[in-house]
């Protein structure tokens, strides 16, 4: 039996074989290679720090089921890529960046979709990244939303905002399709003495659904 030797025609073959591999590869998992299938809605979420979920079992998941249940049009998720770690001082830029580039590729796959940005704790610190709101804004690295994608953002929702702490809204253009959800005592949002009161935002989520319906 021995070692057999492979001819050159064989070892040819199975060197493409292994590039066509790699290259399927490539493009099944690059992270914005193409647009995912379109929906009327695109509900965007990044997670608070460390969250665990889909789209973080806190505020993101039960949102996107009770959205897909009461809205009455197609509705999908993306959850925004990045660490959601508050001493990582690239999370936030990371984040906005990951936003963006999706946004961006759905708008051009999808002409007629229009987006919600959901962000909850860190993850609300992510959108006011992308929407340019002040402080956050000039944090290195960070990625804006670029003017022509403005109108495509049809809510914004943030839950447990830390900028809501000291007074630091969202910009003068998207005042009126945005809700800022703090639950009474969470320190982070409202400088509350109950830090378990920042886990408890299912009160707020048919709320938040009502306020989508209204805006789209």
């Amino acid at each position: 039996m021995g070692n057999r030797k492979v001819g050159p025609f064989k070892s040819w073959r199975m060197a493409s074989a292994f590039a066509v591999l790699l290259v399927a590869a490539s493009i099944l998992f690059a992270p914005h290679a193409a647009a995912q299938s379109c929906a009327a809605v695109d509900l965007v979420v990044a997670r608070g720090t460390q969250e665990p979920g889909y789209l973080g079992t806190f505020v993101g998941d039960r949102l996107y089921a009770a959205m897909r249940a009461a809205l009455p049009m197609s509705v999908r998720a993306y959850p925004v890529n990045y660490p959601a770690n508050p001493t990582d001082l690239s999370s936030v830029s990371t984040g906005s960046a990951d936003l963006v580039a999706h946004v961006a590729d759905q708008a051009a796959a999808c002409p007629n979709e229009e987006f919600i940005l959901a962000g909850y704790s860190l993850g609300a610190g992510v959108v006011h990244a992308v929407l340019g709101t002040g402080i956050v804004a000039g944090l290195p690295g960070v990625t804006q939303l670029p003017g022509d994608l403005v109108d495509r953002v049809a809510v914004v929702l943030l839950f447990g905002d830390p900028l809501r702490l000291i007074g630091s809204s969202v910009p003068d253009q998207y005042l009126n399709r945005t809700a800022d959800f703090c639950v009474a005592g969470d320190p982070v949002c409202g400088g509350g003495v109950d830090p378990t009161a920042h886990a408890r935002y299912e009160d707020f989520i048919g709320a938040a659904v009502g306020f989508s319906a209204a805006h789209l």
